[in-house]
């Protein structure tokens, strides 16, 4: 399976954003990926987290993209 890490153990508010974006990623990318190899693991991971910070819809972006956001905001 997949292991977090956290500063403190059993307190994930010491790292939000990471606790956020591996909430994000156990539910749309793990979930429906099941019994892969390491290799299309790490493949998967990589195209997730350019998909995430790149081309996924935020909330806390007016549920726009990062993409979209910045070139909104210009």
């Amino acid at each position: 399976g997949i292991i977090q890490s956290m500063s403190r153990k059993g307190i994930p508010q010491d790292n939000g954003p990471v606790e956020s974006f591996f909430s994000h990623f156990k539910e749309e990318l793990v979930k429906i990926h099941v019994e892969k190899t390491k290799e299309e693991y790490k493949r998967l991971i990589s195209e997730y987290i350019r998909f995430y910070n790149e081309e996924r819809y935020q909330k806390r972006l007016n549920n726009m993209a990062p993409v979209e956001y910045r070139s909104h905001a210009v």
